[in-house]
């Protein structure tokens, strides 16, 4: 079908983790959920159906379900309760955003955080209601999110709780949440997993709960961000649309700030970011979705929502607005242009808005290779997270370095496999010595960017998207060459050696780095030992270093022990740096750590097995070159 080509990129590993995995207990959980309070649903007490403020979701309840022994009329029939208003609970909303409770006061009844009309009329303004929701996870996800909001001057937004704890955490830190009561696990449940499935389903019955109070619904997911300007008005321009919505796809359909041309537009309706209109055809669409998915628990929220769509697409609404007649033919769709709107791909890997000369309104960390630490990498490459403090002063310091690239390997000849992975592998080569210094001096390692030549995905392709922005070279996403969750996670140091910390490129041009870092800072100059001033007992001048090359375990630990108060440590080059570590056992465990770093490319086009592994020690393999995996025994990480 025509809008499935790119639809499984967005977040996939490169396996083409399919969208089988199941909710096993999704329809007996997920009829649950609707009985919780967040949906007015089943509740203990005794309100009044008359009170001011009360709301009901009917249209949800009585909504049955197949292929279980239970329905949602069967819970229904245990009550159907209703949420009063509170005057208590009124008050919290009406407080400014960040603005704490005061000291010493006590958190209120999690009853008070249930989902009500009155809340959603509390924070909206002109009738739009900006809603995302999470578990505890992804907490620094959501505190970026609301800080981009509130630095744009848009409050009027609403953060659902998947647990407790992050229900709490928000509350003391004055951000508007309410309760999901989803019991959900607070850990990063992985994409693809049952866990994610069932928050898709969470974010359905979510817009279902909503659309009823009668006000414009802006849904996003946790781990995009609003960027430089308030997105409201654009949304505004369009009076006319039902559904705007994000989309995958990755090739231009305009050059402006005009809505995607709906017939050139040929991947997937993207559900992270989307504005819902409370119309009837929308209360209709909704409803429609959440039975699809209670029904079967094989079906992706995303692919639900893009079949329902296509059931009928066309034709255009006018000739002007860029809406299209799509659903049962009288929903106005609009697809938000992919330039401004951005994804992963139009965002890290083509900048296309900068080409383009046009200001992005939001990105959207699809398109990536590492999970959840991916994502959170790509935005502090683009020094678009919010951190905490000690995140930009770590106890030992920093170190840096000046990575060298001869321009032959940047610009010369024609981006192949070959040219790629000799400009690759010289880097790989930089990184892994910095990463063996930062390790010997217990410094946090700021990587450099990351030239590439190709572009990384999960399928067949040239190398570069026809009809795509890439420019090539392009400083990639780390996530293109290294794994970054491996980097984070999961090698025990007993086996591995120490835990090598690092920071992303752009990391010492952040705003955020405190005063203390910037003006803490040596560089280091390689040197040929035996040249002017090239010694191991050579001091510093005017914060300058000059080290000789080619220095062995000792001469590092007895030289910049005397600089163990610098915060930033400058290396001018790592090549020729280091010769290894003098404990063979250290220097075998550190060479087990970085091996798993490093990642595939992906993919050659029309075959079978059609990636290739980085490998970090690919120079001492005489004649190494970028061979495919000619069988499953050879289809294996190089260690």
């Amino acid at each position: 079908m025509a809008w499935y080509p790119f639809q499984e990129l967005a977040n996939m590993k490169p396996l083409f983790i399919g969208i089988q995995a199941t909710v096993l207990a999704a329809i007996l959980l997920t009829t649950v959920f609707i009985g919780r309070p967040i949906y007015s649903g089943i509740w203990s007490g005794t309100p009044s159906s008359t009170d001011a403020g009360v709301t009901h979701v009917e249209h949800v309840s009585n909504i049955s379900q197949t292929g279980g022994n239970e329905t949602i009329d069967n819970f229904s029939d245990r009550g159907t309760e209703t949420i009063p208003s509170s005057s208590k609970f009124q008050n919290i909303w009406e407080k400014a955003i960040w603005e704490s409770p005061p000291a010493g006061s006590k958190m209120p009844d999690l009853n008070e955080f249930q989902l009500t009309k009155q809340m959603v009329a509390d924070r909206a303004k002109d009738n739009v209601i900006i809603v995302t929701f999470g578990n505890h996870a992804f907490m620094d996800f959501i505190l970026t999110w609301v800080k981009h909001l509130t630095d744009l001057g848009v409050y009027n937004l609403l953060v659902g709780a998947m647990d407790v704890q992050l229900l709490e955490a928000l509350y003391w830190r004055g951000i508007p949440v309410f309760n999901m009561g989803s019991n959900m696990s607070t850990v990063d449940v992985g994409w693809g997993s049952k866990t994610f499935h069932k928050m898709g389903r969470e974010k359905v019955l979510l817009i279902n709960a909503i659309l009823p109070f009668g006000y414009e619904l802006l849904m996003c997911d946790t781990d995009m961000v609003w960027l430089k300007q308030n997105p409201l008005p654009y949304f505004a321009r369009f009076p006319g649309a039902d559904i705007l919505t994000s989309s995958d796809q990755v090739i231009p359909t305009v050059v402006d700030d005009k809505l995607a041309d709906w017939e050139q537009v040929n991947a997937a309706y993207n559900i992270g970011i989307f504005h819902w209109r409370p119309t009837d055809v929308n209360k209709k669409l909704a409803k429609e979705w959440l039975h699809m998915l209670l029904a079967d628990d094989n079906v992706w929220d995303q692919n639900g929502f893009n079949e329902l769509l296509h059931k009928t697409l066309g034709p255009p609404v006018d000739k002007e607005s860029g809406l299209v007649y799509a659903y049962d033919g009288t929903l106005k769709l609009g697809i938000l242009p992919a330039s401004i709107f951005c994804s992963g791909h139009t965002y890290f890997v083509q900048a296309m808005y900068q080409q383009l000369k046009l200001e992005p309104y939001a990105v959207h960390t699809t398109f990536q290779f590492a999970g959840t630490e991916g994502k959170r990498h790509r935005l502090r490459e683009a020094m678009l997270f919010y951190d905490q403090p000690e995140y930009y002063d770590t106890p030992g310091g920093f170190l840096s370095f000046k990575p060298s690239i001869p321009k032959s390997l940047l610009l010369g000849g024609a981006p192949t496999l070959k040219s790629h992975f000799s400009l690759v592998n010289y880097q790989i080569k930089q990184v892994r010595t910095a990463l063996a210094i930062a390790s010997l001096l217990n410094r946090t390692l700021v990587m450099p960017p990351l030239w590439c030549r190709l572009d990384r995905l999960w399928f067949g392709h040239p190398g570069i998207l026809p009809g795509t922005m890439t420019r090539t070279p392009f400083v990639c996403p780390m996530d293109h060459v290294l794994e970054v969750n491996v980097m984070l996670h999961g090698l025990p140091e007993d086996e591995f050696g120490p835990v090598i910390d690092f920071r992303e490129y752009s990391f010492l041009d952040n705003p955020l780095l405190p005063k203390q870092v910037k003006e803490s800072m040596l560089d280091v100059e390689l040197c040929d030992e035996g040249s002017f001033n090239c010694h191991a007992n050579e001091k510093e001048q005017h914060g300058v270093l000059r080290f000789p090359k080619h220095s062995n375990e000792e001469t590092f630990k007895a030289v910049f022990s005397s600089y163990k108060h610098v915060k930033v440590i400058r290396f001018s080059s790592m090549q020729d740096a280091f010769q290894g570590f003098s404990d063979e056992g250290r220097e075998e465990k550190f060479r087990h750590r970085v091996k798993r770093y490093v990642g595939i490319w992906c993919c050659v086009d029309q075959k079978r097995i059609g990636h290739i592994y980085y490998d970090m020690y690919w120079d001492e393999k005489p004649n190494w070159k970028p061979v495919l995996p000619e069988t499953e025994h050879e289809d294996h990480p190089n260690w």
